[in-house]
């Protein structure tokens, strides 16, 4: 049976502490994952956990870790993630960001030596609700995409965000990969032995495939945005270039081409970067917020091809499955839920969602 948020976010606590992880930093990374479970972010919560594990276990990752700024000034800041996971330093730089935006307009800051910092929206959602504008962007530690006509993966699923708060409360909120679809997407179907559906992978020689594990462990391909060549695929591979741009060679955090990518002695050493703008050096807020209102709304009221399908803006699928998933309680497939629970219990941490 699903369970309530409040347990699923407990459980992943309770792993974080277990593992070593100081109560501030369990507290924070639990509240990252569990939102996006409850969200329906499936590819970026508790099918974690065992990645995490394995990091752990391979001294990958750090559970002490904390950030610290090394180098910054009025409208910037470089963060050091310690080698740690990506979920505090992520939380701190933005916050850092947004502070330094609210003194002086705009701010970015840059984080290198972290790992996975679970969904980017999260971040940038802390931006849009100071009534920011926010973005974020991160390095990925999988090697599992190939340039536009190219036979070798050279860069991951390199996802970045974009947010704006709106007058009527619901800010506009972009969350999405340089990929067709999130590596965790896929690795959640191989958890429960499905089929991934047709668009999301490539094998070796490029031809399309269903099978989950042929980009992992089969030398294959996750698809860039666009799928092929012919159907623009160029944007997710240049869009996946700007993000490392951004958050590697900005960061100083190892090259995703870089052979030693993740076998620096200090962590996974992935990059990420935070923007936080205020509209109100070019405008009133006010008079923004209610604009992006505005255009949002009349997105929305678009008359939709089928009526049971309204339009939606990005940010609304995720606000219904949190309604949902309140209300319902937080889905985990049974292949998924007996790992987490093997590691839970191999933590000595208290199992929580029977």
């Amino acid at each position: 049976m699903p369970a309530s948020y409040a347990s699923h976010r407990a459980q992943l606590k309770s792993i974080l502490l277990a593992w070593g992880m100081p109560e501030e930093n369990a507290e924070t990374t639990s509240a990252i994952l569990s939102w996006a479970d409850l969200h329906g972010v499936d590819s970026h919560g508790i099918s974690m956990i065992p990645g995490y594990d394995g990091l752990r276990r391979a001294g990958r990752a750090r559970m002490d870790a904390q950030p610290i700024i090394v180098r910054e000034t009025p409208v910037s800041a470089v963060v050091d993630g310690g080698g740690g996971l990506g979920h505090v330093p992520a939380h701190f730089a933005m916050a850092t960001a947004i502070g330094k935006a609210k003194a002086a307009g705009m701010a970015a800051v840059v984080v290198h030596h972290s790992a996975h910092f679970g969904a980017a929206g999260y971040y940038t959602l802390m931006a849009a609700e100071q009534g920011l504008i926010g973005i974020a962007c991160t390095s990925a530690s999988g090697i599992q995409v190939a340039p536009t006509f190219g036979k070798q993966a050279r860069l991951g699923t390199d996802p970045w965000s974009f947010a704006a708060p709106s007058a009527d409360g619901v800010p506009f909120l972009l969350d999405m990969a340089t990929t067709t679809v999130a590596a965790g997407r896929i690795r959640n179907k191989a958890n429960e032995g499905l089929p991934a559906p047709d668009g999301w992978l490539l094998d070796s020689e490029g031809r399309p495939s269903n099978d989950p594990l042929v980009a992992k462990q089969k030398g294959g391909f996750l698809t860039s945005l666009g799928g092929s060549p012919e159907n623009s695929s160029y944007k997710g591979y240049g869009l996946a270039v700007m993000v490392n741009i951004l958050a590697s060679c900005l960061s100083g955090a190892t090259l995703v081409t870089d052979p030693m990518h993740t076998k620096k002695p200090i962590g996974m050493d992935i990059g990420h970067f935070f923007m936080a703008i205020d509209p109100s050096i070019f405008r009133e807020s006010g008079d923004f917020q209610a604009d992006v209102a505005a255009f949002l709304g009349a997105l929305r009221a678009t008359t939709p091809m089928d009526p049971a399908r309204p339009v939606m803006v990005a940010g609304d699928p995720q606000r219904q499955y949190a309604e949902a998933r309140r209300r319902d309680g937080i889905p985990v497939g049974p292949g998924l839920l007996n790992q987490v629970r093997q590691i839970a219990q191999a933590a000595a941490a208290p199992w929580l969602l029977d």
